[in-house]
């Protein structure tokens, strides 16, 4: 059995389709996932490289931790900002380049701790990354159409 979606027009600065809304709720999502990650990172640093230090201890990152926290900290803002810009602006004009872009960092940032959490052999880390990778996808899907 198909589930079909019923294309609704609202109203509001543009008019928004049921495919607008699906591209919206995801880009709020990612904006709140990652924005919040950052900031966290930011305003507890010292407890966020202390337990990364010790999470990465016995592994080829050992030595490199603080570049890493650093990198995936930058990673993460960016892409809950452009997420944040990307659903504004679906909302502004339609426009889905921010949206895009917000997608494109929030993959990179998800592949940039899946592949720390594997590496650390951290199994069941990693794959609680899997369904919001999985949402970034749908949400790549939903932006092309």
């Amino acid at each position: 059995m198909f589930l079909l979606i019923k294309s609704y027009e609202l109203n509001c600065i543009v008019e928004l389709t049921s495919i607008n809304v699906i591209q919206i709720l995801g880009m709020l999502f990612l904006a709140v996932l990652f924005t919040q990650s950052g900031l966290d990172k930011v305003v507890d640093w010292n407890g966020n490289y202390s337990w990364l230090k010790e999470h990465f201890s016995k592994s080829i990152f050992k030595d490199i931790v603080k570049l890493l926290l650093v990198t995936i900290t930058v990673l993460e803002l960016i892409a809950g900002s452009l997420s944040l810009i990307g659903a504004l602006m679906i909302i502004v004009n339609q426009s889905l380049q921010f949206a895009f872009l917000g997608v494109l960092f929030s993959s990179v940032s998800l592949l940039a701790l899946f592949t720390g959490q594997r590496i650390a052999k951290d199994y069941a880390g990693a794959f609680s990354l899997v369904p919001y990778f999985i949402l970034c996808l749908l949400l790549m899907y939903f932006i092309s159409l």
